[in-house]
Formats: C-alpha cells, sequence, structure tokens
C-alpha cells in the first residue's frame, strides 16, 4: 500500500472517524483510486484536501464507500420466507415491533417491511428505524421516490395501491413513509439500538474485513431481544452463528437464542 493511500486511510479516521481499514483493502482502494482519478486529483493528498474544502466532493467520496445498489422485495423468495415464516414467529406475544433495517441505502428496503406489514399484518402495531452512513442516500430515501426498476420485483397490486405514478417516477404513499424513521449510523463506529424483534442487513457486510463482521455480528447480536432476528444477504451467511449466541432457523435468517 502506498504511504499517500496509507495518509489518507489515517486523516479519514481522524477527520470523519471512519477507519477504512476495515474494509476490503484492494476494493475499496481502487473504488477510490478511480474516484479520485475522475474528479482530477494527482494524489490522495489534493484529493483528501478538496473534500475537506467541498461538501459534494465529501458526500459524493461518502456515496462511493458505500455501494448503494436496491430495489424492492430484492431476493423475492427471502421476502416470501420474512412473510410467511418469519414474520408470523415474532408476532405471537402481540405486542409492537421494533425492526432495524441497517444500512438501508435509498429506502428500498425499509419500505419493503413497511409495505409487508401493511399488507399482510394490518393489525399489528410496528415501528421501523432505518439507518446508513451516508446522508445522500438517507435524504433520498425520505422522499420515497423511485423509478420502474426499483419496482420490478414488487406486485403490480402493491405498485398500485401504494404508489403515485407521476412523470414516470413512483412515489410511496405516505401512509407507509410514517413507519420509517431514518437516522445516519456507522456500523463500525456507533452505538447500537437495542431490544430489536427484527434487524435486517442485507448486502453490505461483503465489503468488510472478516474482522469488522466478527464485531457487527456480535452487536446485531446485543441488539436482538431474545427470539429475535438477523436477515442478511446472498453473500453473507455466518459459518458459526452458535459464536453470536445466534442459530439459522432458515436460510439467511438466523435468531437470537
Amino acid at each position: 500500500m502506498s504511504q499517500d493511500y496509507i495518509k489518507f486511510v489515517s486523516d479519514i479516521k481522524r477527520k470523519l472517524e471512519i477507519d477504512l481499514t476495515l474494509y476490503k483493502e484492494t476494493q475499496m482502494k481502487r473504488r477510490l483510486t478511480s474516484l479520485r482519478d475522475k474528479r482530477g486529483y494527482p494524489s490522495f493528498k489534493s484529493y483528501f484536501k478538496a473534500i475537506s474544502q467541498d461538501g459534494l466532493l465529501l458526500n459524493e467520496f461518502l456515496d462511493r464507500i458505500t455501494i448503494n445498489v436496491s430495489e424492492f422485495y430484492r431476493n423475492p423468495k427471502r421476502w416470501q420466507v420474512l412473510q410467511s415464516v418469519i414474520l408470523p414467529s415474532l408476532l405471537n406475544n402481540g405486542r409492537k415491533l421494533s425492526i432495524w433495517s441497517a444500512a438501508c441505502s435509498t429506502g428500498e428496503e425499509p419500505y419493503s417491511i413497511a409495505l409487508m406489514m401493511k399488507e399482510h399484518f394490518p393489525n399489528t402495531e410496528f415501528e421501523i428505524l432505518a439507518t446508513d452512513i451516508d446522508n445522500m442516500v438517507l435524504a433520498r430515501a425520505k422522499e420515497g421516490i423511485y423509478t420502474e426498476q426499483s419496482l420490478k420485483e414488487l406486485p403490480d397490486s402493491l405498485k398500485h395501491k401504494y404508489f403515485r405514478q407521476e412523470s414516470g417516477f413512483y412515489h410511496i404513499d405516505n401512509a407507509v413513509k410514517r413507519h420509517v424513521r431514518f437516522k445516519k449510523h456507522d456500523l463500525l463506529a456507533d452505538g447500537y439500538p437495542r431490544n430489536m424483534d427484527l434487524i435486517v442487513s442485507r448486502n453490505v457486510l461483503i465489503y468488510f474485513t472478516d474482522q469488522a463482521k466478527t464485531i457487527i455480528y456480535q452487536n446485531f447480536s446485543d441488539s436482538l431481544r431474545r427470539d429475535g432476528v438477523l436477515f442478511v444477504g446472498s453473500t453473507e451467511q455466518i459459518f458459526s452463528p452458535d459464536k453470536y449466541n445466534m442459530s439459522l432457523i432458515d436460510t439467511f435468517f438466523y435468531k437470537k437464542n
């Protein structure tokens, strides 16, 4: 690793409290070098100075270190399991459900959960905390405006019921939005909420080192109630869930023991 990049990583940690060493180095360095070159900076030293002085460049940098690719009901078979097996198992005690969509990107994931709850569990009270490290994507999530591509896995009945189409874009209904609270949160630095019934964190941990994953999985476990469930992405199986006081209950679903 070049001294220029090492110094950049150190400066970012000092200024933003984001530890880039916890991300996979080859992928992260390649991604940031591409962005730096695109903006015309010859070194990471000059690029750091620029993002320290320009809010737009800083937001672009934050957007690049978090991959924001999402859509409603992504991997539909897993969402079917969530609807038919996981959520009913969490509803037994009749209390309000606390759900956390961690690294929520532009909001498709937490809104998908809210749609599912309203459509299939209309008598259940629930609240969804949706968090991400990137203020730009959180702002877009709060707007709740999506392209046709984002809704490609969503049944037409839900599309017509919960969205308003305008100028080629789909605006999600306020009755869905009011169940979701968005907040900035860094999985590697900030405290975690407590007593969650369900945590959904999909397709984000693949960018972290094994050391960082260990910390995050333990924090997720601590964040869950007993019998609460963690729902992860298709590339993020936990190979020793008992290490985190969890057990596999279905593909990509883990219950806290």
